[in-house]
């Protein structure tokens, strides 16, 4: 199976070369979402059932979501936080967008939770978790084994940045793994709004297994240089699927390519020229 982005592709060319704008419209403002259906998720949703009772501290296989979760609104931001903001322009298949998925650059983290949600897996080892999220074949290593999380990154003397930050994790009673991670790289996006963050940012993600078939998924965020305040940035809810298949959904840059060059920078030529 073709990756994902080369079916969105094709479609919003075909959405573009009518309308540019309304191919925007698909990834862009804080209250969109696209609603292009899951088929997985909402047959799991609606038939899967309960499973039974939750097993303890296990989040262990395979779970599908929704394309993309719910979203939260952001309170307030900082002047620092609204000039960064202000310099994003989201819809990575707009040629005006600045987007960092227009060019296949990693999600990095939190975004890597709150965009393009449709697979995540647990992996259990002696000292850490392992999470697999399914596009971009993404993995992070939270270590379960009592570690602080790094102080003073991107400062001198400290570790540096990295995409997916330094992850922590424990258990909040029986069901609920705690996942807390820092020192993240600022040219990530918390989401595909354009939400911007600094590198102190922490992050709060909260997997609370309802039962055996259902995981709820709370993302915060507390960054005061760029927000007055912690705010839940997604929530989510995903099922198990007992037999998964290795579906690969990538972001390839050739292939961005391809479409700007024969989709996109077309259309916008057309859009300045007001050719029909």
């Amino acid at each position: 199976m073709r990756n994902f982005l080369v079916s969105s592709i094709v479609a919003l060319a075909v959405v573009l070369a009518f309308s540019p704008v309304a191919g925007a419209q698909v990834f862009s403002g804080p209250g969109q979402v696209d609603q292009r259906p899951d088929s997985l998720y909402q047959r799991l949703e609606k038939t899967g059932g309960t499973g039974g009772p939750a097993p303890t501290r296990d989040l262990t296989g395979f779970w599908t979501g929704p394309l993309e979760p719910k979203l939260g609104q952001a309170p307030p931001m900082t002047a620092l936080g609204q000039t960064r903001f202000k310099a994003n322009i989201p819809d990575p298949f707009s040629v005006h967008s600045n987007d960092p998925w227009g060019t296949c650059d990693p999600f990095g983290f939190p975004r890597s939770v709150t965009n393009e949600t449709r697979g995540i897996a647990f992996s259990p080892m002696p000292d850490r978790i392992v999470i697999m999220t399914q596009y971009q074949k993404i993995w992070r290593a939270v270590w379960m084994d009592g570690r602080p999380l790094p102080k003073n990154v991107g400062a001198k003397g400290g570790p540096e940045a990295k995409w997916y930050g330094y992850s922590v994790g424990h258990w909040d009673g029986d069901h609920t793994l705690v996942v807390e991670t820092n020192g993240v790289d600022d040219r990530s996006w918390l989401d595909r709004r354009g939400y911007p963050h600094s590198v102190d940012m922490h992050v709060e993600e909260r997997y609370t297994r309802l039962d055996h078939n259902t995981l709820e998924l709370t993302v915060t965020i507390d960054d005061p240089k760029i927000y007055t305040k912690p705010f839940v940035v997604a929530t989510n809810r995903f099922k198990w699927i007992p037999n998964q298949d290795d579906e690969e959904q990538l972001c390839v840059p050739s292939e961005m390519i391809s479409y700007f060059n024969t989709v996109a920078l077309p259309a916008n030529q057309d859009e300045v020229t007001g050719k029909k």
